[in-house]
């Protein structure tokens, strides 16, 4: 299987990165793993909803043009379905027996996703209702995939 995730803005935390490393380095046994570092667009705190959308769809762009036209996307949105360590293995698991082997995982800038990249997503996906980080969503998405694989190959990990 291939995973790619495409996420908006740079990592500089340390504890971050080594985090990202850990869990890319451990899906190599699992799948070929690609993340695309796309950098985000800079605003000022007080933006107008239009700049706000101005800047949401300058990311959207960088962010459509990095999907592959088979790749099955999930975005990540705070709107989009809630799943389960366990539903989240089955729907992959799924999406490899239909022969969507290439999954492409979306995390959005501090200002979340375009309508553009959230029309061209297959599958929205919420870790929360709350709001976290992009950056952090980039570890915590990383670790989950890795759950999802180790839940569907019966190995231990996920408790």
């Amino acid at each position: 299987m291939n995973i790619t995730i495409i996420g908006v803005g740079k990592i500089k935390e340390k504890y971050l990165k080594l985090g990202i490393d850990e869990f890319s380095k451990r899906l190599t046994k699992y799948c070929k793993l690609d993340v695309i570092e796309l950098d985000d667009e800079k605003c000022p705190e007080n933006l107008s909803e239009k700049d706000m959308l101005i800047v949401k769809d300058k990311e959207g762009k960088k962010i459509l043009s990095k999907i592959k036209n088979n790749s099955y996307v999930i975005a990540l949105a705070i709107d989009g379905k809630n799943l389960s360590s366990e539903e989240l293995a089955d729907t992959m698991s799924k999406l490899a027996v239909r022969g969507n082997s290439h999954i492409t995982f979306v995390i959005g800038g501090s200002l979340g996703l375009s309508d553009e990249v959230l029309k061209r997503a297959d599958y929205k996906l919420s870790f929360s209702k709350m709001t976290f980080p992009h950056q952090l969503m980039r570890l915590i998405l990383l670790e989950q995939v890795y759950r999802a694989f180790r839940i569907n190959n019966n190995e231990p990990y996920h408790k």
